[in-house]
């Protein structure tokens, strides 16, 4: 029998229904949701500093438009980790709610703006691709340094628009509505809007790269057709199949980290959720992370230009090791520690 109820409206709204949504009752489970997200937000965040290193050290690669927004994905994926990671093992694991309904807010926030943008990031590199497989002749004209700038600029606006809604009014404690029974003061109208805007994104994505990869396959099928074109063509007939390969992985891992948490948020809107529902929902949302951790490996690292620069910078590293080594200093050093044995 719940001992903790969800309130359905705001005349409940305190500190004390925050209480109400730490649903890891155990030790074991919170040590483990405090290992998973330390152990993704920390690959997390180096992964994706890498990559935003190698993007922005390399004047011939940020440049490009196409890796302005993955480097956005980044920037995107790393605050996700760092505010979800505070924010949620500060909540679940050891339970703080000593703080206001506004920090609350401002903290999902916060950790909405991040995850959408990571989400819209995703979209601006699905449609770069798509415009550069379906009209690759206008595709310098089409996508310009100026207009991915300002594509950035209003998905980053949008983003913290929309996420900032229930601190600036939209909640249940305001409206005297409806509250979700998986986000404290959150109202249940905003979750069904946010939900909408987060499915569309997806399907976007889905279908701007299921349209790549569809243009791919049909290109690699073309090829094998002419196998007397050697050279240059084969070459691309590799890089089809590269990408086709990248494209599968991209829809695999976000298809399986995002769906457990959209299914659940939907159930929601629908119907009241039992303890057991809502545990799962915590560790579900430990996926997201996952997804942010696994995107610099799919998107970047596969990349041939952002490896190469990965070579360059550990090729670099080694030798200024090396030459630490060499120098007469250490010489001199390692001497005298001789002479003292």
């Amino acid at each position: 029998m719940d001992t903790c109820r969800i309130p359905a409206n705001a005349s409940k709204c305190s500190r004390n229904t925050m209480e109400c949504f730490m649903v890891l009752s155990t030790q074991a489970q919170k040590i483990t949701i405090g290992i998973l997200c330390g152990l993704f937000g920390t690959m997390c965040v180096f992964e994706n500093s890498l990559v935003l290193y190698l993007i922005f050290s390399s004047p011939g690669i940020r440049k490009k438009p196409s890796y302005l927004f993955i480097g956005s994905l980044a920037l995107a994926d790393i605050l996700a980790s760092i505010i979800f990671v505070c924010s949620f093992v500060n909540f679940h694991v050891f339970n703080e709610a000593g703080f206001s309904k506004e920090v609350f807010l401002l903290q999902l926030g916060g950790v909405n703006t991040s995850f959408s943008a990571s989400l819209s990031s995703l979209l601006l590199t699905a449609l770069d691709r798509y415009i550069s497989i379906s009209r690759p002749s206008e595709y310098k004209l089409l996508m310009t340094r100026k207009r991915a700038w300002t594509a950035l600029g209003v998905l980053w606006v949008t983003c913290a628009t929309i996420a900032c809604l229930p601190l600036l009014g939209w909640n249940c404690c305001v409206l005297d509505s409806s509250c979700s029974e998986l986000f404290p003061f959150v109202d249940d109208n905003y979750l069904s809007g946010w939900l909408c805007f987060t499915v569309v994104l997806l399907v976007c994505i889905i279908y701007a790269y299921a349209h790549v990869l569809w243009r791919a396959r049909q290109h690699v099928a073309y090829m094998e057709k002419h196998q007397s074109q050697a050279g240059k063509q084969n070459t691309r007939m590799r890089m089809d199949m590269m990408l086709a390969k990248t494209l599968v992985m991209v829809l695999a891992v976000l298809v399986l980290c995002w769906s457990p948490v959209l299914v659940l948020m939907i159930y929601s809107v629908f119907t009241r959720l039992s303890n057991h529902l809502r545990k799962v929902f915590a560790f579900c949302s430990t996926l997201c992370l996952l997804n942010s951790m696994v995107n610099p490996i799919i998107y970047a690292l596969r990349s041939k230009e952002l490896f190469s620069s990965l070579r360059r910078v550990f090729s670099h590293f080694r030798r200024q090791l090396k030459a630490a080594e060499e120098s007469p200093e250490a010489e001199s050093t390692h001497k005298s520690s001789v002479i003292e044995t």
